[in-house]
Formats: C-alpha cells, structure tokens, sequence
C-alpha cells in the first residue's frame, strides 16, 4: 500500500525562530515556514521533514535526525567552529574527546549532537 509513497517525518520544537535560525544559519538546511506556523526542512532529494512548535514540547529521548557526511571527523570540527557541543557518552557507545564514537569496522562512525528544544541529531560516516 506505501511501497511507492515518500514518507514525511516531522517533530516539535519549543521555539519554532530558534529552530530556524539553527537549522538555516548554522546548519544551512532550506527551511520554509508556511502561514499557520509550521516549517519545513527542505532536504536534499526532494524529501521535507515537518517541524512544528509544541508549548509543552519535550525533547526525543533518540535521535531523530541523522545527517549521513562524506568525513565525519571534517564536519564535526566545522560544527563546533560554529558554536555547537557535542555529546560525550559512554560504554557501548564510548565517545573521543570530541564526541565522535568510531565505528572500528563495527559501524559508522557517527556523533550526537542537540538543536536548540533538545532534540537529538547526528552526523555519521555516509556508506
């Protein structure tokens, strides 16, 4: 019934103006906010993810976004040249000192990070 249909994610935010300029400004995704308050991330091929603002917004709990880089390592020290932290874990999910968990053969490497509602996202090693 789905096979041929393209799926749109979406998710809440607290602060849609803080959710724009993060994901326009630092992370330069295409955004577009309609008359009724909800955005749009225009991403590349064509897909659209729906992010809308929530009073009483609680941020996932996983990453909800995963944003696939040709060098991990490249764009994690141009993201934190832009002001942004990245997450430090530990045991299976063991991050370096600038939160970068490597995949050793096992999987991507990959690394964590937060928009401004919390919301967790990555940038991992593309295939």
């Amino acid at each position: 019934m789905f096979k041929d249909t393209k799926a749109v994610g979406s998710f809440s935010v607290n602060d849609l103006q803080k959710a724009k300029e993060f994901y326009h400004e630092l992370l330069g995704i295409e955004v577009h906010e309609d008359s009724m308050g909800i955005m749009d991330l225009l991403i590349s091929g064509g897909n659209r993810i729906i992010v809308y603002p929530k009073p009483n917004h609680q941020p996932a709990t996983f990453t909800i976004l995963n944003f696939p880089v040709k060098d991990v390592e490249k764009t994690v020290d141009e993201l934190i040249g832009r002001g942004i932290t990245f997450e430090q874990y530990g045991g299976e999910i063991k991050t370096d000192e600038k939160g970068i968990m490597r995949g050793n053969g096992h999987g991507p490497d990959i690394a964590w990070f937060k928009d401004p509602a919390g919301n967790i996202l990555s940038v991992l090693q593309e295939r």
